[in-house]
């Protein structure tokens, strides 16, 4: 276990795992009613409309909404099973420490604030985490 953090800071990002974890799946689970993704995509083709092209459409956007939750599950599922790992808290790319109060709001990041822009303007601005969309931080 690594000293950069005491064991009250780690415990604390750990619960914030947790708790987003148990989130995620909570609405996850509302969201596709207790059904599998493919039982749900059927459902939602089977529902009583005459716009078919309104109801595949919608029926894209309903999935995409289940797959970045999914994702975002798995990047927090990932970020629990670093967190007692030595090099938590350490960029992938620069290898600096990241800074504990970004860890606070984002503990599943991989990246200190400055590559993470960097990563994001190679992606075009867009930011993927499983507060927003639901991908890698």
């Amino acid at each position: 276990m690594s000293p950069r953090f005491t064991h009250g800071q780690r415990a604390l990002l750990e619960s914030a795992l947790l708790q987003r974890q148990r989130a995620l799946d909570q609405r996850l689970s509302e969201h596709t009613e207790g059904h599998t993704r493919v039982e749900h995509a059927r459902d939602l083709l089977m529902q009583d409309s005459d716009d078919l092209t309104r109801n595949q459409a919608e029926r894209d956007r309903d999935m995409a909404r289940a797959d970045a939750d999914v994702q975002a599950v798995g990047v927090v599922s990932q970020a629990l099973r670093r967190i007692q790992d030595d090099d938590f808290g350490v960029c992938r790319q620069c290898g600096q420490e990241i800074p504990f109060d970004r860890l606070v709001v984002e503990p599943w990041a991989l990246r200190c604030v400055s590559c993470q822009a960097v990563h994001e303007a190679d992606r075009g601005g867009r930011s993927r985490s499983p507060t927003s969309t639901g991908g890698e931080t």
